[in-house]
């Protein structure tokens, strides 16, 4: 990481989270529910409620939805590997959604692109690694200077 910014770290804060999930995500969308309540989020869970087959769509549109009205700070989406999710997140104007597998990806997912919407996906990184990114990634603020004009350019083009 040499010759990279300093990433800025938020002091824990607790947001208002929209979160939703295929029965691919149901699991780890779970396990993050209840690490988020246990640290004070407020979580909204929009589904899906069992691991029956069902379509993402059904519950990310609804995520998106409410993170773009603003009734809540931030969305998290899961499925099988999360691309599907995000791109069902980012049909909806004024959302901006990345899959993050890794901590360094949820670092610049903030940090650079000001993201308000996670995708994670549960065949893709492990339980453990799932609640860290999380975590991570709420933690983060948004750098802005630089990124500023390209999140405008983002935002002004939906």
């Amino acid at each position: 990481m040499t010759g990279q910014t300093p990433i800025r770290f938020a002091r824990m804060k607790t947001f208002s989270i929209a979160i939703g999930s295929d029965h691919a995500g149901f699991a780890y969308k779970e396990a993050i529910k209840a690490m988020l309540l246990a640290e004070g989020h407020t979580v909204h869970d929009f589904g899906t409620h069992s691991t029956e087959r069902c379509d993402y769509p059904d519950f990310c549109f609804p995520v998106a939805r409410a993170v773009a009205a603003g009734e809540v700070e931030r969305g998290i989406v899961l499925g099988g590997s999360g691309n599907g999710e995000a791109m069902a997140a980012n049909r909806v104007k004024g959302v901006r959604c990345g899959v993050c597998w890794n901590e360094q990806v949820a670092i610049w997912n903030r940090s650079h692109n000001d993201a308000n919407c996670l995708s994670l996906g549960e065949r893709t990184i492990s339980r453990d690694e799932a609640l860290h990114i999380v975590r991570v990634w709420l933690a983060t603020e948004f750098e802005g200077e630089r990124h500023v004009a390209r999140i405008r350019k983002l935002d002004s083009m939906a």
